[in-house]
């Protein structure tokens, strides 16, 4: 136990160091590009905070034979990375971030709400065999990708509408860096971020099952947890870095493309469709995410300026709500 252990820990400082290095040269790419930091988030952060989610999930369907801790890991990080809105709302200072950040998250964060209900209302009808397959397909899983590039495709159209309208930015705080070198430097630390959060989940799992849990608790919050270390390590740089449109944009990024993960891992699993092997549970999850981005619209929209007892927003309170009922439902359930 104690050596697994040291492995989690070992892992959690080789993100942590890689991931903190990571925000800052995604920046220096924005700036040398001109892209804008919500668009750094979503572009390049998620994608990135979002492999090991990737690599777990496939090794998972196709070594493991474990669809819940696929699911599991991909709906968990979907809550966990919501949830982390609520740090950045506590520590976010002297303002909530409703009031600071851009209005452009809406769109990740409708688009997040779209693709999550796809994901619920399969898991639940799937079981009942009311969707079409294609194949050992689901029919959901071509949804998931047109979604997805759809979502990309607005969100990269809002920017280049936003870009042309916005001033061109005077201070550069990055001449030390080249695009080429940011870019090289970017591609080694998030290779280190990869290998170390694929790491992460192999090492929980063993953890857990010395500790009797099941697969499902064991997915959306032991391995999801661990995958999403990275996702902590570069939302809470990118606050260091007074960058909270890119922290936001890369968690509501990643959000979509662990979304995109199911599809993924539905093509490598060759049992048939992915989502009708999995609990019902999973559904909760799925929905609980719709709540907690549905309150992330609400807030952008209503931008709220004070904070209950000081801490946070109403917004933030009401999810980190639905975050604990949703850990409470996963943990009394059995698979």
């Amino acid at each position: 136990m104690a050596y697994h252990w040291l492995q989690l820990a070992v892992c959690a400082l080789a993100i942590a160091f890689a991931g903190s290095r990571l925000t800052r040269l995604a920046d220096a790419i924005g700036e040398k590009t001109g892209m804008s930091a919500s668009w750094v988030g979503v572009l390049l952060l998620a994608a990135v905070t979002s492999l090991p989610e990737l690599a777990t999930g496939i090794s998972a369907v196709t070594v493991a034979n474990s669809p819940n801790i696929a699911v599991g890991d991909v709906l968990g990080s979907t809550v966990f990375n919501l949830a982390l809105l609520v740090v950045l709302d506590i520590l976010h200072r002297p303002d909530t971030i409703y009031g600071r950040a851009g209005t452009g998250h809406i769109l990740s964060a409708g688009f997040g709400v779209i693709l999550l209900s796809v994901v619920g209302a399969s898991v639940l009808l799937q079981r009942s065999q009311l969707l079409p397959d294609f194949g050992s397909l689901g029919g959901y899983t071509p949804l998931l990708l047109v979604l997805y590039l759809l979502a990309m495709r607005s969100m990269y159209s809002y920017e280049q509408r936003q870009a042309n309208a916005r001033p061109p930015a005077s201070e550069r705080r990055y001449d030390a860096f080249t695009l080429r070198s940011a870019t090289i430097q970017f591609a080694l630390f998030a290779g280190i971020v990869t290998l170390a959060g694929t790491w992460l989940p192999i090492v929980g799992t063993r953890i857990a099952d010395e500790m009797g849990w099941s697969r499902t608790f064991v997915g959306t919050l032991l391995v999801a947890g661990a995958t999403s270390l990275p996702e902590v390590v570069v939302t809470l740089a990118a606050l260091r870095l007074r960058a909270l449109d890119m922290a936001i944009g890369g968690l509501l990024g990643s959000n979509l493309f662990d979304l995109l993960i199911i599809a993924v891992d539905d093509v490598f699993y060759t049992r048939g469709s992915l989502l009708a092997d999995v609990s019902p549970v999973h559904a909760v999850t799925a929905f609980s995410a719709v709540i907690m981005s549905g309150a992330v619209i609400v807030g952008l929209v209503y931008r709220p300026g004070r904070r209950l007892l000081g801490t946070m927003s109403v917004v933030s309170a009401a999810m980190l709500a639905v975050y604990l009922v949703n850990v409470y439902v996963l943990f009394v359930h059995r698979d």
